[in-house]
């Protein structure tokens, strides 16, 4: 089976977790009710067996409220429900819809309750509200019922658990609607899906719980999207007995300019930090001095320069110096002035390279620019970057991460790391990775320098790009934690990530 607009089934790297999208979900519920003949009603007590567990554990003891919508997500809501009231537990149903309006499963499901009959709105004060009102399958803004049923639910204040998805979330790609629940726990069925970790929905899942419901793995393989697993660190080469520091991986960092030279710095250190066996900084002329000064264990060489900013006189110096490298970091500090030597370095450049800051915003409005290029790169935007890129502003990105990274993907041609505490990489071919989440310490300037230098280092080891990307993100991520766990999260500065890089390498 196929997703129409994306490429067939291919199997994901072992690395990472299915993040099966709505489609993808139907799917494996159909592969297992028809070809391996589990009752669906039997999935669905599973399912909302295991919704009751969470409640229970969520809320030991109150009032509980549960509200069901039409579907199979209302269905589940019924059976946990029936349970709760089972154990003793004082439960509101909500139903949303005339219950003769139901059908199917969810119908079933109804009639099995027991205790007091249905209402159709909540009482005030629960002290917990399950939201089984929409599933995977719905997208859009919530009309009617079902969005009386989520500005109920959102007004009360009481905490919420999640059935599969919040209600008004989009199971598949993470936007949200307005309304949207927002749950301190989600309960999702069989494995979780991508719109539970990617922003803005992952805000709204909160603790995210995969609720086994028996259908065993073997089913379609048709996810493009997965969670990156610390296996990915394994594709990084250790150094043997017989490495020297040209095995270990040359970069080269071309950036800087008057009042950003700590950028570069970070870079090249980072890219030492990471592996790399040898780094050459390339940075304006007039701010040699300090380059070399700081940096002890990279060699450093002054370029072409005009009031603190490379020149396109730089570029063939560059690609020099770049002779014998393993891979190129373009734009950490650069400066908006030297905007057309990154446009010219990074079209001749024949060499993987990492795109960085100004270096991309050098690209702003011209993507497709990039896909001239012959050898493999990595873009590494936040979003403001990425929208200046593609012409669209930093909220639409923020409202549609997975959209406009796999957008970037596609015109450019290059492996796209939208980062974030969700950070995605998506490939040209459409393949999503989804990191699980890093630090709040890495909230602070600098440690986009050096995550574009650690991945400089892992393109440097002839890693693939996109294995390449979701191992340096991964490894950026472990090296902020371990930066907290020393300074605490709100004292950490970027060249404490770079310190932590040495034994996240060591997971």
């Amino acid at each position: 089976m196929s997703v129409p607009g994306r490429p067939g089934p291919a199997s994901l790297p072992a690395w990472l977790d299915p993040l099966p999208e709505a489609a993808e979900t139907r799917a494996i519920d159909a592969w297992a009710i028809d070809s391996l003949e589990m009752p669906s009603l039997g999935l669905m007590e599973r399912a909302g067996a295991g919704l009751a567990r969470l409640v229970a554990e969520i809320a030991p003891d109150g009032r509980i409220a549960v509200v069901c919508g039409k579907g199979n997500n209302g269905g589940d809501g019924f059976v946990a429900a029936r349970l709760l009231r089972e154990q003793g537990r004082e439960v509101e149903v909500v139903c949303t819809v005339d219950p003769d309006d139901l059908a199917g499963d969810g119908r079933q499901s109804f009639e099995r309750l027991t205790g007091d009959s249905v209402v159709r709105s909540m009482s005030e004060s629960p002290a917990v509200i399950v939201d089984a009102v929409l599933g995977t399958g719905a997208t859009g803004t919530p009309t009617g019922a079902a969005r009386d049923a989520i500005e109920a639910i959102c007004a009360s204040g009481a905490p919420v658990v999640a059935a599969d998805v919040p209600s008004g979330v989009d199971a598949s790609t993470g936007e949200a609607s307005d309304p949207a629940v927002a749950a301190v726990a989600t309960g999702t069925f069989h494995a979780a899906k991508p719109g539970l970790w990617i922003r803005p929905g992952k805000e709204h899942a909160g603790e995210v719980r995969v609720i086994d419901i028996g259908i065993p793995p073997g089913g379609p393989a048709i996810s493009r999207i997965g969670l990156i697993r610390p296996a990915v660190l394994d594709l990084i080469p250790r150094r043997a007995g017989s490495s020297n520091k040209f095995v270990s991986g040359h970069v080269i960092v071309a950036g800087g300019s008057a009042g950003m030279t700590g950028a570069p710095c970070l870079a090249a250190m980072a890219a030492m930090r990471a592996g790399a066996g040898y780094v050459t900084a390339c940075v304006p002329h007039v701010l040699w001095p300090v380059v070399e000064a700081k940096l002890l264990e990279v060699l450093s060489r002054g370029m072409p320069d005009a009031e603190g900013a490379l020149t396109p006189d730089a570029v063939e110096p560059v690609l020099e110096a770049a002779q014998r490298a393993g891979a190129l970091v373009l734009g950490p500090g650069l400066g908006p002035r030297a905007a057309e030597f990154a446009r010219l370095l990074a079209s001749r450049a024949e060499l993987p390279m990492v795109l960085d800051a100004d270096g991309l915003n050098a690209h702003a409005g011209d993507p497709e620019a990039l896909r001239s290029r012959s050898h493999p790169t990595l873009l590494t935007p936040h979003e403001g970057e990425l929208g200046r890129l593609l012409g669209v502003d930093s909220k639409s990105v923020a409202s549609r991460r997975l959209h406009h990274v796999r957008e970037a993907a596609d015109r450019t041609g290059a492996v796209v790391v939208l980062k974030g505490d969700d950070t995605l990489i998506a490939s040209p071919d459409g393949l999503v990775a989804v990191n699980r989440g890093a630090t709040p310490a890495l909230a602070t300037a600098g440690t986009g320098d050096v995550l574009s230098g650690v991945l400089g280092a892992l393109l440097a080891k002839r890693i693939d790009p996109f294995g390449a990307a979701c191992a340096g993100v991964v490894l950026h991520a472990l090296a902020g934690r371990h930066a907290a766990e020393l300074q605490g999260a709100e004292g950490v500065i970027a060249s404490d990530v770079i310190t932590g890089l040495p034994r996240s390498l060591v997971y």
